[in-house]
């Protein structure tokens, strides 16, 4: 037996403890197609069942804290770094936090099994301050049926998968060649679709220093924060004389939205998505005026400026109307 079959009888766990790493750590390196083959390798007694079972399951949970921690420590910068090494992170934000508001600590337990959204469920936990024993009894839930899961359904068919894979081993080398190929593809792809987000969110952003020195000035701006409820709740400083509102709230009143003012969004999240998202949206609506703030609340943070706490709520729409006298 050739190629990856074989360097995964002689180098299994290893080699799985090595790829279940490096996907943990957030490189796009899927590991639910390795954890079926060392399933039908258990399945056929070339490995341990419950060795291959345990040991992902342990690499995962190590990994899960040491995110955890960092996320209770450095905050939403977690994120802001994971986009740099991932692939994907930043556009399943917004969908992992609304997934924490409508099934609590359960979304550990099956953000697993979708695609991105593990790489930003575990230091969103910690971000907003999920206590310790409850992320560790979920997580831990999540990280067994995960494992499990995927190593229970190839050992059940281990023999079917034997066969495809003693077919593909007749090809030889050529067979790691393809796979590779695939896997190139794959990250391709990833890559691809990430560039293409990336492009879609170009648009003019105020930095922290223009907008410090308009306000200064007396000018006539709304400030707008667009963070998440949860985020919120754990961080509850934002600007001087801004408005906490949903995103979805601000874009569904947008004829009260008054073209004479300048509107500023911000949010915390990695590239100013949300917020550039949302600028987006309301300029196709014709309204002009509204800019993301560059670097979001931890760019106005880094420059030094004051913050303030705001009581969590969406602002009352009276903020957007025309300005007296106008």
């Amino acid at each position: 037996m050739t190629g990856i079959v074989e360097l995964l009888v002689r180098h299994s766990y290893s080699f799985l403890f090595a790829w279940v790493l490096a996907e943990q750590l957030g490189l796009p390196l899927p590991s639910a197609p390795l954890l079926l083959a060392a399933g039908a390798l258990a399945g056929t007694h070339r490995i341990n069942l419950e060795m291959a079972i345990a040991l992902p399951i342990v690499t995962v949970m190590i990994c899960d804290f040491f995110w955890y921690q960092l996320g209770r420590l450095k905050g939403m910068k977690v994120l802001q770094w994971l986009c740099r090494v991932s692939l994907e992170p930043d556009t399943c934000v917004r969908r992992a936090q609304a997934g924490f508001e409508r099934n609590g600590p359960w979304e550990l337990a099956v953000a697993r099994f979708v695609p991105g959204m593990n790489v930003v469920a575990v230091p969103l936990a910690g971000i907003i301050r999920m206590p310790l024993l409850r992320f560790a009894l979920f997580d831990g839930l999540g990280a067994t049926l995960w494992a499990v899961g995927y190593i229970g359904t190839g050992y059940v068919f281990s023999n079917e998968l034997e066969d495809v894979a003693s077919h593909l081993a007749a090809i030889g080398r050529g067979l790691f060649a393809v796979l590779l190929a695939g896997l190139m593809l794959y990250i391709g792809w990833k890559y691809f679709n990430r560039r293409r987000f990336l492009r879609k969110l170009r648009i003019a952003r105020i930095s922290p220093e223009e907008l410090r020195q308009r306000m200064i000035a007396g000018e006539d701006i709304v400030v707008v924060d667009l963070r998440h409820a949860l985020e919120f709740e754990s961080e509850p400083e934002t600007i001087p004389g801004a408005v906490h509102m949903d995103p979805l709230k601000l874009e569904q009143a947008f004829e009260l939205i008054p073209r004479d003012r300048e509107i500023v969004l911000f949010c915390s999240c990695p590239n100013e998505a949300t917020a550039a998202q949302s600028a987006l949206r309301l300029r196709n609506l014709g309204i002009t005026r509204i800019r993301p703030l560059a670097g979001g609340l931890a760019g106005w943070r880094g420059c030094g400026y004051p913050v303030k706490t705001l009581a969590l709520g969406e602002a009352s729409l009276d903020i957007l109307s025309p300005a007296p006298g106008r």
